[in-house]
């Protein structure tokens, strides 16, 4: 979905149209969980904080984020998927893969069946969507952010490898801004440059995360879109207005993420093995430790004594706090997917 919060504020309140919309905070401490596309064009980006946003753009429109519109939403574009194809594999409320080789309404090409997923989506919700589509995961990604907004792009196998090769690392799906720095520092810029170099020199220097790279930047990728995803870990977390320097203070915020982490759990009735704390200090160095036991977690009080084992133990001399998270991994039974409970804004 193209700018998908924010689109949806805009469908509901005609005043926000073709206006630098942001939903999230904006308070002091507030961050930025979508953007318009006239926002965008000021270099107003999601996880911006609210103050770099609005010095950006001054005229910038801050909209407190509806979580229960957006998923009644994304519920009706995942009917619209399932009329073509079973196969979906969401990858948060609005982006999934879709595997169409064989679907539902026996459209000969994937290019047609996007454009009436895209149509139906349209009419249905007022939302515009992009497609990409290609013959695999990682090309389909490359290709859904190359027409945007409102557009798809195919590539194809004769297309993908050149495709590739002259893009920057940076604009890899998967590849962030420090694995970005660290390639650069290494002399790999482009695809072209990562497929130049031996499996044997990714791995040393990426690890197992290295092959990966290294077939991507040939435009090969096998996973195959999975519909029923294994949930991997349940979190919540929190930014707060004034930072925390108190370590009893800390404390006391874990408690109602410990209280979302375990309802969500007892909800679906998933359990998990490691506890992991997240905490972002003001100069914005994050940090993450983790606690594995034996046996799934089987309490909220126990969650609550790891968690609480961490920030006392393994936290280090203490800085002041801007973000606190607590989330369980390695999670046993429940339902699929990922989740994250409660967005920093």
């Amino acid at each position: 979905m193209d700018a998908f919060y924010a689109s949806v504020e805009q469908r509901d309140n005609p005043d926000l149209r073709g206006k630098p919309v942001a939903v999230g905070g904006s308070r002091e401490r507030g961050v930025v969980a979508a953007a318009s596309y006239e926002a965008r064009k000021f270099g107003v980006r999601s996880a911006m904080p609210s103050v770099t946003a609005k010095r950006q753009c001054p005229d910038l429109i801050f909209v407190k984020p509806r979580f229960e519109v957006y998923k009644a939403v994304s519920q009706q574009i995942r009917e619209i998927f399932a009329e073509h194809t079973p196969i979906i594999e969401p990858l948060s409320l609005d982006e999934a893969y879709l595997d169409v080789t064989e679907n539902l309404q026996s459209i000969p090409l994937a290019r047609d069946v996007a454009l009436a997923i895209r149509a139906k989506i349209k009419e249905v919700t007022g939302l515009n969507a992009s497609a990409g589509i290609s013959y695999n995961k990682f090309l389909a990604k490359l290709a859904s952010d190359h027409r945007k907004p409102n557009g798809q792009y195919v590539i194809t196998p004769e297309m993908g490898p050149a495709f590739v090769e002259s893009l920057p690392v940076g604009k890899f799906h998967g590849i962030g801004p420090a694995t970005s720095a660290k390639m650069n520092s290494l002399g790999l810029h482009t695809g072209l440059d990562m497929r130049n170099k031996t499996l044997e020199f990714m791995q040393a220097n990426f690890g197992k995360a290295g092959a990966y790279y290294y077939w991507i930047s040939r435009g090969v990728d096998d996973r195959e879109v999975r519909a029923n995803r294994v949930r991997k870990s349940v979190g919540a977390e929190n930014t707060f207005s004034s930072d925390l320097t108190d370590i009893n203070a800390m404390a006391a915020e874990l408690q109602p993420l410990i209280d979302k982490v375990w309802r969500h759990c007892e909800e679906k009735g998933s359990r998990g093995r490691t506890v992991t704390l997240k905490l972002k200090f003001n100069d914005f160095e994050i940090i993450t430790r983790s606690r594995s036991v034996p046996i799934a977690v089987s309490s909220r009080d126990e969650l609550e004594r790891l968690s609480m084992a961490l920030l006392q133990h393994e936290v280090p001399v203490p800085k002041p706090v801007r973000l606190l998270g607590v989330s369980l991994s390695s999670l046993q039974g429940g339902d699929q997917d990922e989740a994250q409970l409660g967005l920093p804004i």
